[in-house]
């Protein structure tokens, strides 16, 4: 029977270092040479690492690999986003990059699908199988730095921004997210500055309390209704943690965080005449009154069989106005990547439902769900 081999891309430095001293009776400088050839110049070929010596060569070619999920698909949009459909397992991922300017942000996946059940999100109605491994995290980063890097001669610019937003909630996937955040702000990984990499979450307090002096990147929060009976309709984790619970450890996050510059970002999506009256804009100042906040208003992007719309210019305009009377910050974000089923909301993948909610919602029954 084949032992399988051990994928590099599943440690960060301190992991690497370990395994490199207690399984291959190495150095630790042996590790962060490879870290380097794996992250800095997007290596997965033990021989071409020339400054390690072939026998530790050999050794690595024998126990490990590197491996990235791979990309299945690609899709290019009018407005230069690339959405990717990547292979972990049997199912996809996606995974989308997004231009703008000076700089490129990655929109990186978690898990594979979503348990969240989330009433407003493409994501949520495929149903939920699994948490995706470092090596899949970060993996998405160093498949599409190779892509990038594949089309040099169209100009494309390397990726200066990775969003925690892309399927799943990434703070139920703690075990894997810790590591794989490391290696993204490690000089010897992808070497990104803390406010260069954003987290969002949907309200998983337990996992924002871990983070807490953990680590220190962006945070971003989904919060999406401005009172708890309207939230708990199209977010059903508010009935495990309620807004208020919610916000208190997101102001202690952001105390303690040197990243987010003393704010957070409120991510807000606009359902026409569910959550975009300017009663709700002022419902919303009022609940962010003591939480410093930037606001970031997201139309919402149709998905088939979504039962939301979009609301009007004029209804959006009329949020924004009403929330900047009470001197927030406040954004309306770019639509990137529509045409490709690309933008907020949008990604499903290729998910085997462990959760049977796809195959409840054909059968047109009531579907349950279960917080967490």
């Amino acid at each position: 029977m084949t032992t399988a081999k051990i994928n590099l891309l599943d440690f960060d430095r301190k992991g690497l270092r370990a395994f490199f001293s207690e399984e291959l009776g190495e150095k630790a400088f042996r590790a962060d040479q490879i870290m380097k050839w794996m992250y800095h110049f997007g290596c997965d070929d033990f021989d071409q690492m020339n400054n390690i010596n072939k026998k530790l060569r050999e050794k690595l070619k024998h126990k490990c690999e590197i491996r990235a999920p791979y990309v299945s698909e690609a899709q290019h949009s009018v407005d230069g986003t690339i959405k990717w459909a990547m292979k972990v397992g049997d199912q996809d991922v996606e995974t989308v990059y997004i231009p703008d300017g000076d700089r490129a942000t990655l929109c990186v996946s978690s898990q594979v699908g979503c348990a969240l059940a989330c009433t407003f999100c493409s994501t949520a109605q495929q149903g939920f199988n699994r948490n995706l491994k470092v090596s899949e995290i970060v993996g998405q980063i160093w498949r599409a730095a190779r892509e990038i890097g594949l089309e040099k001669e169209t100009g494309r610019r390397p990726i200066t921004n990775v969003v925690m937003m892309g399927m799943g909630e990434p703070l139920l996937n703690m075990k894997n997210l810790i590591p794989s955040l490391d290696i993204m702000l490690d000089d010897l990984g992808f070497g990104l500055s803390k406010r260069r990499v954003t987290v969002s979450t949907s309200g998983v307090v337990s996992g924002l309390e871990q983070m807490i002096g953990k680590v220190d990147v962006a945070l971003a929060i989904s919060l999406h209704a401005p009172t708890d009976e309207l939230r708990s309709e199209i977010m059903p984790i508010n009935d495990r943690w309620n807004i208020e619970a919610f916000l208190a450890c997101v102001r202690e996050y952001i105390e303690s965080s040197n990243a987010n510059r003393g704010r957070v970002t409120v991510e807000y999506v606009l359902l026409d005449h569910i959550n975009d009256d300017m009663n709700h804009a002022r419902q919303l100042a009022e609940l962010l009154k003591d939480t410093p906040a930037k606001i970031n208003l997201i139309p919402f992007n149709p998905y088939p069989g979504s039962p939301y719309k979009k609301p009007s210019n004029s209804r959006i305009d009329r949020f924004m106005k009403t929330l900047m009377e009470y001197d927030f910050t406040v954004t309306v974000r770019k639509t990137r990547g529509d045409d490709i089923d690309a933008a907020c909301g949008q990604l499903v993948g290729d998910v085997i439902d462990r959760t049977k909610r796809t195959q409840t919602k054909q059968q047109g029954e009531e579907i349950p769900v279960k917080t967490v």
